[in-house]
This record gives C-alpha cells, sequence and structure tokens, in this order.
C-alpha cells in the first residue's frame, strides 16, 4: 500500500495540472499535418527532427502569460496544489537550467523564467507547487529515451549524469519547497537509477513526495493511468491524472470538452474511491488559458467552493452495495456525504445500518428533518427531507452524522 506520509497530500484531494511547453506553438498541427494523438507528443508522433523542432524555441513569446492569475483561479477553483511540467519529454526547460541552454530563458525572445514566477505565485497565494519532471524520455538529448524508436546505442547513464541529475538538482534547491516530483515514463530506468533518483530528491527535500512513474514501484503513490480510475475503492494514497478534453498539451482542434457537470461527477467519484483528482490545462503559446478550461474550471470551482467540507480531508468509502443513479458517496470518520447530482424531494438510502444523529445541508448547514426505519424487506433505511426550495435543485450535498466512525454497509438480501 502506497503512503506518502504527508497529510496535505491524502487531504488535498483536488490538484492543477499544467502543461505547457514549445508544442503549444504548433498547437497540434506541423508542416500542414495533424496530430490525431495528444498534442505534446507531436515532436514523436510526427517524427519532427530534432534540428528543426528546435527552433520554435526562437518563437516562444508568451506576452499573455500570467502566473498569478492562473495559481489565483486554481485557488478559486478549490484546488490544494499545481504541478507544471517543467521539462516535458520535448527536452526544452521552463526554467533558466545551468546545465543546458535549451531553455525558456536562454533560448527564447521571452527570457523569463517561467518557473520562477510559478514559484513567487504559489507563495503568495499558499498554494502547494510540484514539478512535473521527464526523466527518461528527452528527445532533444542524443542520449534521451524516445518511445517507439531504437534507444539501443543510446548512453543512457551520459545523459541522467549531464542532464537529468543536475536538472533535479537545481529545481530542488533553487526553487523553494517542492511539494513533489511528478516523474512520467520511466522506460528502461533500472530500479537502481530510479533509486538514485529518489534517494537525490530526498537528500535536497525530504519532504517531497515521489509519483508513482518514477518506476521499479519506488514512488510513494500509485498513479493510475491518464484518465483512468480504478473501478472500486482503492487503498493507499493515490492520484487520477486528467484532462479536460482529449489533450493535455494545447491543441486548437480539439474542442472535445467535457461538461463541467461531468468533471463534478469524476472527483467525486475519485474522492469516493480514495484518490486525488490532478486535473489538467494547456495554456496557448502566447500563455493565454484556454476560454473554455477557464468556464469549465470556474462552474466546478462553485460546486466546490460550496461543498468543500464534503470533499476535502474525506477518506475512501467501502464498497456499498447499490449503485446510484441520482449521487455518490464520500464520508469522514462519523459523517457520511451524499452528494446529489439530480433533483429529488427526499434523499433515500437503504442497507445503511449506522444510527444516524443529525443531518444537514452542507452549504450552509441547515439542519435536515430524518427518519431511520427498515424496509418491508428487512433492510436498514434513511429518508431524509429537503427544503421545498431543493427539489429542483441538482449538484449539492449532505451530511448524515454517525454515532459509529464508519458507515456500516449491510449486503443485499432476498
Amino acid at each position: 500500500m502506497k503512503d506518502t506520509k504527508q497529510q496535505w497530500f491524502k487531504d488535498a484531494k483536488f490538484g492543477l495540472f499544467i502543461h505547457w511547453g514549445l508544442y503549444a506553438l504548433l498547437a497540434g498541427e506541423y508542416n500542414g499535418k495533424k496530430t490525431d494523438r495528444i498534442a505534446e507528443w507531436i515532436m514523436n508522433d510526427l517524427d519532427i527532427p530534432v534540428e528543426e523542432y528546435e527552433k520554435l524555441a526562437s518563437q516562444f513569446n508568451p506576452v499573455e502569460f500570467d502566473a498569478e492569475m492562473i495559481v489565483r483561479k486554481a485557488k478559486e477553483w478549490g484546488m490544494k496544489y499545481i504541478v507544471f511540467t517543467s521539462k516535458h519529454h520535448e527536452g526544452f526547460a521552463m526554467w533558466d537550467s545551468k546545465c543546458s541552454d535549451y531553455n525558456v530563458v536562454k533560448a527564447t525572445p521571452y527570457g523569463k523564467d517561467i518557473v520562477r514566477q510559478f514559484r513567487e505565485a504559489c507563495d503568495k497565494y499558499d498554494m502547494k507547487l510540484g514539478f512535473y519532471y521527464s526523466q527518461a524520455q528527452d528527445w532533444h538529448d542524443p542520449d534521451g529515451y524516445i518511445h517507439r524508436k531504437d534507444n539501443s546505442k543510446k548512453n543512457y547513464r551520459a545523459y541522467l549524469e549531464r542532464k537529468c541529475f543536475p536538472q533535479l538538482r537545481e529545481l530542488l534547491t533553487e526553487y523553494g519547497e517542492v511539494a513533489l516530483i511528478w516523474f512520467d515514463t520511466p522506460m528502461g530506468t533500472t530500479k537502481e537509477e530510479s533509486q538514485e533518483m529518489v534517494d537525490l530528491v530526498k537528500s535536497l527535500q525530504p519532504n517531497c513526495i515521489v509519483s508513482g512513474r518514477i518506476g521499479n514501484e519506488l514512488g510513494e503513490y500509485m498513479t493510475t493511468g491518464d484518465n483512468f480510475i480504478p473501478r472500486l475503492p482503492y487503498e493507499g494514497d493515490w492520484e487520477v491524472p486528467a484532462t479536460l478534453n482529449d489533450t493535455w498539451g494545447f491543441n486548437k482542434d480539439d474542442h472535445n470538452w467535457k461538461d463541467p457537470e461531468e468533471i463534478i461527477h469524476l472527483l467525486v467519484k475519485i474522492n469516493s474511491r480514495g484518490g486525488n483528482y490532478l486535473l489538467n490545462i494547456g495554456p496557448e503559446a502566447s500563455g493565454h488559458v484556454p476560454d473554455e478550461s477557464i468556464r469549465i474550471l470556474d462552474e466546478v470551482g462553485k460546486y466546490v467552493k460550496e461543498n468543500e467540507e464534503a470533499i476535502f480531508g474525506t477518506k475512501r468509502v467501502g464498497i456499498y452495495a447499490y449503485e446510484l443513479d441520482w449521487g455518490m458517496l464520500t464520508r469522514k470518520d462519523h459523517k457520511l456525504y451524499v452528494h446529489v447530482f439530480k433533483p429529488r424531494r427526499r434523499v433515500e438510502l437503504i442497507n445503511i445500518a449506522n444510527k444516524i444523529t443529525g443531518a444537514y445541508l452542507v452549504a450552509d448547514r441547515q439542519a435536515l428533518e430524518f427518519k431511520t426505519s427498515m424496509t418491508c424487506e428487512g433492510c436498514s433505511a434513511i429518508e431524509v427531507e429537503l427544503p421545498e426550495a431543493y427539489f429542483d435543485r441538482k449538484n449539492f450535498s449532505i451530511c448524515l452524522e454517525m454515532e459509529e466512525e464508519e458507515p456500516i454497509f449491510e449486503p443485499i438480501i432476498g
């Protein structure tokens, strides 16, 4: 069972992922050819030569980038931590790296340290900041791994010593307290090499969490597949990295946006099963965050803020016998939260045998009438009456206060 030993991570439940790099300039298209895959992989998927791709740096000038606005919005959306792509597989550093001039300060007309700006904004708004760092894949370095290509002649060790280890050291010594390092795609990294990375992180910042994709089962929490959710409640610390549409980096042609209600349901489902939801935005090359991303997350944020008691600090809910087509459950000790996603006159639950001592609306703590009984079939039943003003409402939550610490779920009988 994975354990970060960091209470903030266990309680966080909702974070912001930010994918941004040179790939935002291409926005899913190179020389008239469009990628039908995730936009940040365009260099690999369309076989763009290094000498051509690196020319993008001379065009990167994100005059609309505003780290403070992004962090402030994340705070408004209820997110508790941010993970930013300091270096993705393309190999381009979004900070002033001393061991490679292929970075945003030295190679672009913009000339400013993006990571530094996020650090300062997160400090201002009391936001945890972590860094995504592609440790194995580096499509710019001649010895970095490349997916679906022949890596047999590469001197991977030379790349680690020349670029990976020094850059990790820079991030962990020059940018304040780092909440976590979000490693990715370990590929052929050996267990010994993964352990070296873990040891480096912990030697510099002992409280910095190492993500599951460090590889070789050495991560401190489990990272699921992208946009994949465990089917059942999952023990230990874990996180679902996910997108608002079908790409991570900006793609001008990807308009398959999720509905805000879908995002709310996914957030609660992940929390109910014990995990954190790390939800992505992909800024445009200018630094502008797509309007649709802002619109969706503004709506999600309203639900999160109104129902934060039923989201943050919650614990994994055991297996309840029934799938609710109108809601989901989250919990804390002595409290069971019912998230109501469809209009109804009362909340009815069966096969929950706890002694209920109180009920209230989470948004304003308005007390609610309730009763417990047995059904004709002999199952425990709970009924909570909703105020008339809520008969036609959806997307709210109620709290059931329980004498017992955890919910008691009965099996289906009959």
